[in-house]
């Protein structure tokens, strides 16, 4: 199978793939096998910033301890480190260039340990937001040429796309949540203010202001308070009654 078809067929696993309850780990682990397959570099990387911007490795062709600590060491340098900050691909680094290993001290040689001897780092970014980076270490100094880091950085993108469809499907989910709570709550609140107006024989207005008032000077949340009412929790001659309207004639 030839290159292109190989490309063709990832994208075909993408579009697969994108639907509201994925797996994202396996997603990215696959996607990384994939990268190393198509540029032919001996271990590629998927690491992601955190709340506190420290990359962590989420997934890793390779999933080698020493390659694992490898990432962790990227956690204050390195190639990822420098490309998630600047939002620029860092490509072709040789890291036994002794200027390399001067600026990681700590990154460059347990590189060298694990036998990477050139590393890339491309953004995980979509309209100028920065999410982690795609790593890709080789075993030989031979530079990858301008299509593989092209090929690159469209997989890295296609990561990215993955990983905000991912989190922007757990927003919504989480506003729909809050939402239908929200609706809920409004349900029971009716309730609760029937509940009032018909005991008392007053408007519902007139419940519903001594109610909200009766939970706010007491700490109580509305919606919490008129559950319990709704449920026959609550004894509702704690409330101060308001005086019944005036008959009209």
């Amino acid at each position: 199978m030839t290159r292109e078809q190989r490309v063709t067929e990832i994208f075909v696993e993408v579009a697969d793939s994108l639907i509201d309850d994925f797996d994202l780990i396996d997603f990215l682990q696959q996607l990384s096998v994939r990268c190393m397959e198509l540029i032919d570099v001996a271990a590629v990387g998927i690491l992601l910033a955190d709340q506190h911007d420290v990359l962590q490795t989420m997934a890793a062709s390779d999933e080698h301890t020493r390659l694992l600590e490898l990432f962790a060491t990227q956690h204050d340098q390195g190639p990822c480190v420098e490309c998630y900050k600047s939002g620029q691909a860092r490509t072709n680094i040789n890291l036994t260039d002794p200027k390399v290993s001067a600026r990681w001290p700590q990154f460059a040689p347990r590189a060298a340990e694990t036998g990477f001897v050139a590393a890339n780092a491309l953004p995980l970014r979509l309209r100028g937001r920065v999410i982690g980076t795609l790593a890709l270490f080789q075993n030989d100094p031979d530079p990858l040429s301008p299509e593989d880091i092209t090929l690159a950085q469209a997989l890295a993108d296609i990561a990215t796309i993955a990983l905000l469809q991912q989190r922007t499907a757990a927003q919504s989910e989480v506003e729909r949540s809050q939402l239908q709570h929200a609706l809920t709550s409004r349900i029971v609140l009716e309730q609760a203010k029937g509940i009032l107006a018909e005991r008392w024989h007053v408007t519902v207005d007139q419940a519903f202001a001594a109610f909200r008032a009766y939970a706010r000077a007491h700490h109580h949340q509305l919606a919490q308070l008129a559950r319990e009412i709704a449920d026959g929790a609550f004894d509702t001659t704690q409330i101060p009654q308001p005086e019944p309207p005036l008959s009209q004639n």
